[in-house]
């Protein structure tokens, strides 16, 4: 008889990450709505953001992401040195991520990028707030994930907590992966 079909990282960690993909699906439904009736605010807005900003943590989002896959992969060796030290490498670099994020906030209100202002505005840091606090929570994670992996917690046969967190955080990446092109790029 086949062993039944496990869910990657557990049934809690999906549960989340569906709530969160719910969550991003309705504000993605808000800015859509809100483009179909404000037509010319959704063409100009993208040219009042930094380009570079936005580029830069697509960079960082994926980037980190992959530092976290090779530490997935580092574990299923056993091989938790190799995986500590990609973690550290995702950590670091996602780290850059708030900190590009309130260098554009900066340069976004000395260039009139405000939030009350036009309704592309609101929608741009209703929609990018809510991912940096996601983005923020996936950090704590992280560093939680190095401490257990540092302290022995995962093995080449047990490492579900690893793989949970790697579940999250690619959600993550994914749903930057639509608020980018959707605001930055797209007139």
């Amino acid at each position: 008889m086949a062993e039944p079909a496990r869910i990657p990282g557990g049934k809690a960690i999906w549960v989340g990450i569906f709530a969160e993909l719910t969550e991003f699906t309705l504000m993605f439904l808000v800015y859509f709505f809100a483009r179909i009736n404000h037509p010319q605010a959704f063409h100009e807005g993208p040219q009042k953001l930094s380009l570079a900003a936005g580029t830069a943590n697509t960079v960082i989002m994926l980037s980190s992401s992959y530092f976290v896959a090779r530490a997935v992969l580092a574990m299923r060796k056993g091989r938790s040195d190799i995986t500590l030290r990609w973690l550290f490498a995702a950590f670091v670099t996602a780290v850059g991520y708030p900190i590009i994020k309130v260098l554009e906030i900066r340069w976004n209100l000395d260039h009139g990028v405000v939030g009350r202002g036009d309704v592309f505005q609101m929608s741009y840091y209703y929609l990018t707030f809510n991912h940096l606090v996601h983005v923020s929570w996936g950090l704590l994670g992280m560093v939680w994930i190095m401490f257990r992996t540092g302290f022995g917690a995962y093995t080449a046969n047990n490492h579900s907590g690893l793989i949970a967190f790697a579940s999250y955080w690619h959600a993550t990446d994914l749903i930057w992966l639509m608020i980018f092109p959707l605001f930055y790029v797209l007139p």
